[in-house]
């Protein structure tokens, strides 16, 4: 088990918003972005985040926007767009090209902004995310995210809440961890995002969209960079046919399926997840330096 990590708690630069982040690590090491999916946090990379910095990484973990400690957006608009102009804010003030690795949402950030730099990634890191979403994981999600809109009345009410939508996890046993994704306002504990952005993309049912072209698809096409894409075996946002497909579109792209995961792949097979991200930092890296 590794030892505790002390993370330093910095505040960000995005577009026309602070976000905030933890790092740790050398200043001067290869740098290590984390982006968090939909209705995460950065507390989301802790395994990922000790594990880098035991190997000698320079390691930073962001709030999206309207997540976290990370400001709300003024405009309540929460298009990719604008995340993705936040992240290409920050890597701005980097000095070093990053290898981003994003989850979910962090990943079609990684995806837009390694499409079309500047600035300049290193490598990119996608998990469980890929230009074609399943629709109905998707919403799965969006009506987990969903489901609270008045709070909890306690700690153990939202721990109950989200063993009935991950009943694969063993239960933790306490719930210090999951405080760190609540705020308590009035006597009830909320999740900690703006309530705007559960409602970006949805039709009149609350369904997200799925009409018209797909932007993705030209993102992935256009990537050139060294890239990894990690799927959960028991993924219901990204499927087999979703992954070959990624693959056709972006053919120097590595492939690792894990075994048992589900959509959050990091939480589900912390070990398995490591291994087999870190084996692809660690030669991008190695591949940088001999070249």
């Amino acid at each position: 088990m590794k030892s505790a990590v002390e993370l330093e708690q910095i505040s960000l630069r995005g577009s026309h918003l602070n976000l905030a982040a933890d790092a740790a690590g050398p200043a001067d090491a290869p740098t290590l972005l984390f982006l968090h999916g939909s209705g995460q946090t950065r507390q989301s990379w802790s395994s990922a985040l000790a594990e880098a910095i035991q190997r000698g990484y320079r390691a930073i973990s962001v709030d999206l926007r309207g997540h976290g400690d990370s400001e709300w957006s003024p405009d309540g608009e929460y298009t990719l767009d604008k995340f993705a102009a936040d992240i290409r804010t920050v890597i701005d003030q980097l000095d070093d090209e990053p290898i981003v690795i994003g989850a979910s949402l962090g990943g079609l950030i990684g995806m837009m902004i390694a499409a079309a730099p500047p600035p300049r990634l290193r490598a990119l890191v996608l998990v469980d995310i890929t230009a074609r979403v399943e629709m109905s994981g998707a919403n799965e999600v969006i009506a987990f995210m969903d489901s609270a809109p008045n709070g909890f009345a306690s700690l153990e009410e939202a721990a109950a809440a989200v063993a009935a939508y991950l009943p694969h996890r063993p239960p933790p046993k306490n719930t210090n961890g999951l405080k760190r994704n609540l705020r308590l306002r009035n006597g009830r504990y909320y999740w900690h995002w703006d309530p705007a952005f559960i409602q970006m993309g949805r039709d009149s049912q609350g369904k997200l969209r799925a009409d018209g072209p797909n932007p993705l698809e030209t993102f992935a096409r256009a990537i050139d960079i060294p890239t990894l894409l990690v799927r959960g075996s028991r993924s219901r946002i990204v499927s087999e046919a979703g992954a070959r497909e990624f693959l056709q579109m972006v053919p120097h792209a590595e492939f690792v399926d894990i075994a048992g995961a589900h959509h959050m792949v990091a939480g589900d097979a912390n070990d398995a997840f490591n291994d087999a991200v870190f084996d692809f930092i660690d030669r991008q890296v190695g591949l940088r330096a001999g070249s």
